[in-house]
């Protein structure tokens, strides 16, 4: 057989791998709107340490920085309650992990809304999502309006 023929077969879990890699990933990169905070941590070491905290007066702070280069931020109460996500860079995060169990109803009312071609908006009394971006700047933020702490102001949940 002459080399060329074997490379392909050789190179098959290389490739495998990388696919699967490249699945994986995004759904380790942020934790889930009204998880626990221990989802952020969890986060945090998939991605090797790349994150900070940072406290605020009624919150905390977690900046994730993906492979991407977008960076996901994540805002815990003080019950430990992941109530605010907001994200800015070169690609969207993957919203059904970063929504969790709020994607659904949010993809539901996105269909249903005219939504202008590159911003998309819902409000509903227990879910706020507003994204918007072009191809490499996307950014956004999705919070729950009744888990939000009182005091905190919505322009901060950047």
């Amino acid at each position: 057989m002459e080399r060329d023929q074997l490379t392909p077969r050789r190179e098959r879990p290389w490739m495998i791998g990388a696919v699967l890699a490249a699945c994986f990933v995004p759904g380790l990169a942020s934790a889930t709107l009204g998880g626990t905070e221990q989802s952020v941590e969890v986060d945090r070491q998939h991605l090797g340490g790349a994150g900070s905290v940072s406290n605020e007066a009624l919150y905390r702070v977690h900046a994730l920085q993906l492979p991407s280069g977008t960076i996901v931020r994540e805002f815990v109460a003080a019950d430990g309650t992941v109530f605010a996500v907001a994200w800015r860079g070169p690609l969207m995060p993957d919203l059904r992990q970063t929504l969790g169990q709020y994607f659904a109803p949010y993809a539901a009312a996105a269909k249903a809304r005219k939504a202008g071609r590159h911003r998309v908006e819902v409000s509903q009394s227990d879910l706020v999502v507003q994204s918007g971006g072009h191809m490499r700047a996307f950014a956004g933020r999705a919070y729950l309006p009744s888990a939000v702490p009182a005091g905190v102001a919505l322009e901060a949940l950047r």
